[in-house]
């Protein structure tokens, strides 16, 4: 038995080995990073380029093409640094150059530039395959004699994950809507270095755990069937005899996991390239469907034959394992496809499409549930921190420096933003506005109200009006002050004051591009009661909060006698997200352009889609081990990320076409596409229930 492993669980916190703590700050401040960049992207990319806080501009559509492809991305690099750590770097080091390289990533997109976002983007789909499968590796080696605290320890380590997500989204986001942009990503950068330089400096804590490999090993077969076996034991250890031996990859098979791997990399290329660049690697049509169609469906036919080629070599009991696994693969795209639109038309609907202003009573009971949904969480991990500083101090000074740095920072940002929406309160201001009155084709007549900016040429003809709107402010301002103001979140009738800073920027992006700066001059009327606008990333945090409240709950059904069949607990997870998206669109059902949504149907579809995702997420990867022999692990494996990659590619693709659908349909039909095709695999799953069941063997 190693003998510093056994050292390590002499030394615990919480009953675990303290180097399991340095791995879930370590994992901590990478989901920090990356989900604070990513609830960022695509209202960046989406927001207008003359504005309170400009963006791109980008149509939905190009955003959700350029988010698709990094976030397939990141499901199939992560399978070659998994190879490169098992040949030649070791986990601890892949962990490492995974963390330096996404912390350029990070550095690079906080420049705002075309091409550092592209090049950030491409940083951190490196990063993350060296850093995503590597470090829960480096768990599975600390715990390889342990096994009965090997569950306990990834429950904690998920812990990390989740609490990194739910501070990442909450600061980032906060960040990038108050102050701008590249603060939000600034911020994710700078804890992703914190976060590198910690786990670097705690590498005596680990020992040869991790270490680079020292040689080839081999897999230790079964034990010989013998006289002493009884009859069933004789059956399993020749499956598993069966299981062990060679599935030698022909040139044929070689030939096609080069064709298809080509192909899927040059479809998540181009797909962005075509729409944004306007260069098309496939510049052809086939009866009216684009060329990259054409390819990706040649592509997956391929795969589909090369993975039936590969399991039909098989005996009959451990191939219809594998189909099995199969089927699981298939219906976690669909999944996939619509959880993930968390990242796109949510955050796009959460901007546009809710009302996310709280007044009054409102306000005050929002800022103290924000308050306490902060300030528990934080201060439980703090003291966790506290209990690793007491234990490892002497052996890893300088990591746990960092990490207090780190928790400090975090504390000084949550206090600021609190105090920020603590003093917040709404102003009436009035400024001269050109009234237009518009009647649409059933006669019915509504009014707009055109803000006469600084730059405004007018005819003479205009109505011209004085316009009384709401803006909410940490400020101080008397009744008569003159002030400015600007339109924000890409709508015509919500505005926001411009300190002398954005002023002068948002005079020189108009400057720039030749177009009004929407700058207007307002003055203030009335001083009214508190109120606060919540962030369009707070809502993102839900998930990460409802996992934490709810996962213990679903452990304790999973480990009981009700313990539901795999095949039910797919079904289960994608109709109960289904659910969150069917009252979306009873929500949204009706309403006009302009109109705002209640936050509540928002809050309940976060809800239910966690719920979903707790029902489905023990199938994922847990079934690769039980239903596959360990010479197609890896194999499988790189399956079972290529259907998450292909679910999240086609999330970004069906959300960018929110603003379309909704245009030419409404936005309930939007939502109603989430709601029947997961209902609709859910039910079919069901069905399949007796089918999987006898597949699978025994297997639960």
């Amino acid at each position: 038995m190693n003998t510093h492993i056994e050292g390590m669980f002499k030394d615990k916190v919480l009953g675990h080995p303290a180097g399991l703590f340095v791995l879930f700050f370590t994992e901590m401040w990478e989901r920090f990073s990356f989900y604070g960049m990513r609830v960022l992207l695509v209202n960046f990319l989406t927001m207008a380029l003359v504005g309170f806080n400009p963006g791109w501009e980008w149509s939905a559509a190009n955003a959700g093409a350029l988010f698709g492809t990094y976030a397939g991305l990141l499901y199939l690099t992560p399978i070659l640094g998994g190879m490169i750590a098992d040949k030649f770097t070791g986990y601890r080091n892949a962990v490492l150059i995974g963390a330096i390289i996404m912390t350029a990533g990070h550095a690079s997109m906080a420049l705002e530039t075309e091409f550092s976002m592209y090049f950030g983007l491409g940083l951190l789909v490196l990063g993350t395959g060296f850093f995503k499968p590597n470090i829960t590796s480096i768990i599975s080696d600390m715990y390889e004699k342990r096994p009965e605290k090997k569950d306990g320890a990834f429950t904690i380590f998920y812990m990390g994950v989740n609490a990194g997500a739910f501070f990442g989204m909450m600061l980032c986001g906060y960040l990038a809507e108050r102050v701008g942009w590249s603060w939000g990503f600034g911020l994710a950068g700078i804890f992703m270095f914190l976060g590198t330089l910690q786990f670097w400096f705690s590498k005596n804590l680990f020992g040869t755990i991790g270490a680079k490999p020292s040689g080839d090993y081999e897999v230790e077969l079964p034990q010989n069937i013998n006289e002493k076996n009884t009859e069933e034991e004789r059956a399993e250890i020749a499956e598993k005899i069966e299981s062990e031996k060679r599935n030698p990859y022909t040139l044929i098979d070689k030939i096609l996991i080069a064709i298809t791997s080509f192909i899927g990399l040059a479809y998540l290329i181009n797909d962005p390239m075509s729409k944004i660049g306007g260069f098309n690697l496939f510049p052809f049509e086939v009866n009216g469907l684009g060329g990259q169609y054409v390819v990706i469906i040649i592509g997956l036919i391929l795969f589909l034959f090369l993975v039936t080629s590969r399991i039909i070599r098989y005996t009959k009991i451990i191939r219809d394992k594998m189909i099995a696994f199969v089927i699981f693969a298939f219906f976690t795209v669909f999944f996939w496809m619509s959880f993930e639109q968390g990242a796109s038309s949510l955050i796009i609907f959460a901007r546009d499409s809710v009302n996310r202003v709280m007044t009054g009573d409102a306000a005050t009971i929002y800022n103290i549930v924000n308050a306490l949904l902060t300030i528990i969480p934080l201060a439980i991990i703090s003291w966790v921190l506290v209990l690793l500083w007491k234990k490892t101090i002497k052996k890893i000074p300088y990591s746990n420096i960092i990490l207090v740095v780190c928790f400090l920072f975090m504390w000084g940002l949550v206090g600021w933003m609190l105090k920020r929406d603590f003093d917040s309160r709404a102003y009436v201001v009035a400024f001269d506005a050109i009234e237009t009155v518009v009647i649409d084709s059933e006669g019915n007549e509504t009014t707009f109200y055109f803000p006469i900016s600084k730059e405004t040429i007018l005819d003479g003809d205009e109505i011209i009006v004085s316009h009384e709107v709401n803006i909410s402010e940490p400020r101080d301002f008397e009744v008569g002050e003159k002030i400015n103001v600007i339109t924000k979140n890409n709508a015509e009738t919500e505005f926001a004051y411009l300190s002398d800073k954005r002023l002068d920027g948002a005079v020189k992006i108009g400057k720039e591009l030749k177009r009004d700066n929407r700058v207007v001059e307002a003055t203030v009327m009335k001083i009214k009661d508190r109120e606060v606008e919540i962030p369009v990333s707070w809502f993102s945090i839900l998930n990460s909060f409802f996992i934490i409240a709810f996962a213990s709950l679903f452990s304790k059904w999973f480990d009981s006698k009700y313990n539901p069949s795999a095949a039910v607990k797919y079904a289960l997870g994608l109709m109960i997200m289904a659910v969150g998206f069917g009252l979306l669109a009873y929500g949204s059902h009706g309403i006009q352009a302009g109109v705002k949504v209640s936050m509540i149907w928002l809050v309940l579809a976060y809800l239910f889609h966690t719920l979903g995702e707790l029902s489905l997420s023990p199938v994922g990867l847990s079934y690769v081990s039980k239903l596959v022999p360990p010479r197609m692990i890896a194999f499988m494996f790189g399956m079972w990320y290529l259907a998450i990659a292909i679910g999240n590619k086609l999330a970004a693709v069906l959300g960018g076409e929110i603003e379309n659908i909704t245009e030419q349909y409404s936005l309930s039909t939007f939502f109603l596409i989430f709601t029947i095709v997961p209902a609709a695999a859910g039910v079919i799953v069901l069905l399949l229930n007796p089918l999987l069941k006898k597949l699978m063997h025994g297997i639960r």
